[in-house]
C-alpha cells in the first residue's frame, strides 16, 4: 500500500512538473513577437524584452537553486507563479498605456524582467525534479524530454497567436494588440497557482548545505563547468535562430524584407517550435537506449551543416509554404527563400539540446543537484545576450549574415558532446 502511494505521488509531481515545464515557454516565446512591434519604433528595440526576460536567469539562478533546498520544490515553485502574475499584469498595464511611447516600452520591458524571474525559478525546479523523479541517466533524460516536448506544443503556438494578433506591422502598431493574448496569460498563471498549492507533491530529497560550500563542490565538477559554458550557448542558439528568423520574414517590403507580415513570419517560426516539439517527442522514446553524449553529438553537426547550407545558399531560390492561419482556421501560402527551410530545420536539432545537456552537466553530482542547477540557471542569461549580439551584427551585416555566430556557438556543444561531458572532478 505504501508503495503504491509512493507511485502516485511520484506519478502527479512528474504531472505538475510537465504542465509547469510549458509555461516556461508560454511566457518565453512571447518577447520575440512582442519584439517585432517595438522594433518597427525604435530599431535596437527588437530583441531588448526578450533580453530583459533572460537577464533574470543572471540574478536568479543561484537563489532558486538556494530556495529549494531552504523551501523544497513546490513552495519555490509558487512563488514563480506568482511572480509569473505580477509580470505579466505590469506587461498588460503596458498595453493600455500610450501607444508607442518610449515610457510604455520601459513599464514593458519591467514586466518582462519580472517575467524572466518567474521562468527562471520554474525551470530551476523543472528540470532537476524530473531528472531526479526519474532516477537520472537515461531514464531522468528521457522524462525532461517528454516535459519538453509540451514546453515546445507552447512554443509552437504562442509566436503563431501572437503573430496573428499583431498582423502587418505599421507604425500604428502597439501591444493594445495582443491584449487578449496577455489577458490569457494572467488567467493561466491563476489557474496554475491554484492547482500547484492544493497538489500534493512527492518531493526528491535536497540535503541542506552552505552556499558556498555547495557552489565550490559543484563547480568541482568539470562536466558541470563546461556544461554550464554549453546551456550559455545553447539558449541564445536556441532563441536566436527563430528569433532572428521573424525579423527576416517581417521586416517591411519597402525596406528590403520578404515577406512584411508578422503575422506570416509568427506561423514559420511557430514552423520551428513545432519541429522541437516533434523532435523532443521521439527523444522520449529513444532516450532510454540512445546515450545523452550521442544525440548531443548528432544534432549539433547536423545542425552546423543546416545553417551553413542555409548561409551559403543565394536568396534567389525560391520555395512555397502552406501554413495553418490559427485565427482565421484558414491556410496560408508563402513564398520565401528556400534558406528559411532550412533554418527552420534545426528545430529538430535543438530540440534535444537542453535535456542532454542538462543531464550530462548534473550526471553523477549527488547531493550538489539543486545547487547546479542554480548555476545552470544563471546561464541561462545567453538567451539574452546572444540573440541580442545577433540582432545587433544582423544590423551590420545581415541577417543571414548573423548565423555564423550561431555556427560558432552550435561549434562548442560538439566540442562538449565529444570531450567536454566526459565526467570527472577537476585536479
Amino acid at each position: 500500500m505504501e508503495n503504491q502511494t509512493n507511485k502516485k505521488g511520484t506519478l502527479v509531481a512528474i504531472i505538475t512538473m510537465m504542465f509547469l515545464f510549458a509555461m516556461i515557454s508560454f511566457v518565453t516565446n512571447m518577447a520575440a513577437p512582442f519584439g517585432t512591434i517595438w522594433k518597427q519604433h525604435y530599431e535596437w528595440a527588437g530583441m531588448m524584452g526578450n533580453m530583459m526576460n533572460f537577464a533574470a536567469y543572471l540574478f536568479m539562478g543561484i537563489p532558486a537553486g538556494m530556495m529549494i533546498t531552504k523551501h523544497g520544490y513546490k513552495k519555490t515553485a509558487l512563488v514563480a507563479l506568482a511572480l509569473g502574475f505580477i509580470g505579466i499584469a505590469i506587461q498588460y498595464g503596458s498595453s493600455r498605456m500610450d501607444g508607442n511611447a518610449i515610457s510604455t516600452y520601459v513599464v514593458y520591458l519591467l514586466g518582462a524582467f519580472v517575467c524572466g524571474f518567474c521562468v527562471c525559478i520554474l525551470n530551476t525546479v523543472v528540470n532537476p525534479m524530473l531528472n531526479l523523479l526519474g532516477g537520472g541517466g537515461n531514464r531522468g533524460n528521457q522524462l525532461i524530454q517528454t516535459g519538453a516536448s509540451l514546453n515546445s506544443l507552447a512554443a509552437t503556438l504562442t509566436p503563431m497567436v501572437a503573430g496573428s494578433m499583431i498582423g502587418e506591422i505599421t507604425k500604428g502598431t502597439s501591444l493594445k494588440a495582443v491584449t487578449p493574448l496577455l489577458l490569457i496569460a494572467l488567467v493561466i498563471f491563476a489557474a496554475s497557482f491554484v492547482i500547484v498549492w492544493f497538489t500534493q507533491l512527492t518531493e526528491p530529497e535536497t540535503e541542506k548545505s552552505d552556499v558556498i560550500g555547495g557552489i565550490k563542490g559543484a563547480l568541482g565538477y568539470r562536466q558541470l563547468v563546461l556544461g554550464i559554458i554549453a546551456i550559455f550557448f545553447y539558449v541564445g542558439v536556441e532563441v536566436g535562430i527563430p528569433g532572428q528568423l521573424l525579423f527576416y520574414l517581417s521586416e517591411p517590403i519597402a525596406e528590403g524584407g520578404v515577406l512584411g507580415s508578422a503575422a506570416i513570419a509568427g506561423l514559420i517560426a511557430g514552423i520551428y517550435w513545432l519541429l522541437m516539439l516533434v523532435g523532443r517527442f521521439v527523444s522520449a522514446f529513444i532516450s532510454g537506449k540512445v546515450s545523452s553524449r550521442t544525440q548531443l553529438t548528432v544534432t549539433s553537426a547536423l545542425a552546423i551543416v543546416l545553417l551553413l547550407v542555409a548561409i551559403f545558399m543565394s536568396e534567389t531560390s525560391k520555395m512555397s509554404l502552406t501554413i495553418p492561419n490559427i485565427a482565421e482556421s484558414t491556410w496560408i501560402e508563402a513564398e520565401v527563400p528556400t534558406k528559411v527551410l532550412f533554418i527552420i530545420l534545426c528545430g529538430i536539432c535543438t530540440s534535444v539540446m537542453w535535456g542532454v545537456i542538462f543531464n550530462l552537466a548534473t550526471e553523477g553530482l549527488g547531493k550538489y543537484t539543486a545547487t547546479a542547477s542554480g548555476l545552470f540557471m544563471t546561464m541561462v542569461v545567453g538567451g539574452g545576450v546572444m540573440p541580442l549580439i545577433q540582432n545587433l551584427m544582423a544590423t551590420k551585416i545581415g541577417d543571414i549574415n548573423s548565423y555564423w555566430l550561431i555556427v560558432g556557438m552550435l561549434a562548442y556543444m560538439l566540442f562538449y558532446a565529444l570531450i567536454g561531458s566526459h565526467p570527472s572532478k577537476k585536479a
